[in-house]
Parts: C-alpha cells; sequence; structure tokens
C-alpha cells in the first residue's frame, strides 16, 4: 500500500501554507486572493493527474504532442456541504494528426476509467463530462 502526506499551517485570515514535507510550498485561501481556493485546487489536481496520465499513455502510443491545455469547470450545490455536483473537463491540444483522434480519445478513456487516482477519490455519483479539442 503506498501512502501520502501533506500538511498546511495557517497563515492569517482565511489562507493557508502547505506542501509535501521536504517539497515545495504552496500558499491556499478561502477566498483565492492570496492562492486559489481549496476547491480550486481540488480541481487543479484532477486537470493535473488526469494531464500527467494522458502525455504518458500518448507518449508510449508515440503520438506527437506540442500542447495540452486542461480546463476544468465546476457546479456546486449552492448550501453546504458546497461539494461538487458536476465538472466539464476540456482537454485542449495540438500536436497529433486526425489519424492519432483514437488514440488520443483512448489516452483520455484510460485516464479516467483507469489511472487517475484523482478522479477515482471523488464521490461516484458525480457528473463529470469530457471534451478534447484543437488549440
Amino acid at each position: 500500500m503506498s501512502s501520502s502526506r501533506v500538511r498546511i499551517r495557517w497563515t492569517e485570515g482565511r489562507a493557508f501554507r502547505g506542501g509535501a514535507e521536504g517539497g515545495p510550498e504552496i500558499t491556499l485561501a478561502s477566498g483565492g486572493v492570496e492562492g486559489p481556493s481549496p476547491t480550486q485546487l481540488l480541481m487543479l489536481s484532477l486537470a493535473g493527474c488526469m494531464g500527467v496520465d494522458i502525455v504518458m499513455i500518448l507518449e508510449k502510443s508515440r503520438v506527437r504532442l506540442d500542447r495540452l491545455e486542461v480546463v476544468v469547470e465546476g457546479e456546486r450545490r449552492e448550501e453546504p456541504p458546497r461539494r461538487f455536483l458536476s465538472m466539464r473537463m476540456i482537454f485542449r491540444m495540438a500536436g497529433p494528426s486526425d489519424r492519432d483522434r483514437g488514440k488520443v480519445q483512448r489516452a483520455v478513456d484510460l485516464s479516467r476509467d483507469k489511472y487517475c487516482s484523482v478522479l477515482h477519490t471523488l464521490a461516484p455519483d458525480l457528473d463529470l463530462d469530457f471534451a478534447i479539442e484543437p488549440i
């Protein structure tokens, strides 16, 4: 079994600073002014997790990838707990040819269905939508 550990420290107001022990630190804040909010960090984590998977899968598939941008849009409940009800992920890519479209879709599907640990940690009833677009 693998384990991870992070730590944050309250700095002031609604801001915290932290990260993995011995690694770089980031600031997170409720208002999103001093740094991303915790929910924005969750969306960034999802984007990063799937982004890394997709880059690795496309490398192994020998698909040219010049740029990748992942956009995550989320809809949250109005009342507490203000959890995400739905998310839309848009994968914008430059490099893959039209003949590689199936390999690109396969990379997104594999990340979604098998590899992305952040996605598989989220609530199973989260409505999640995916799109692939050229840059």
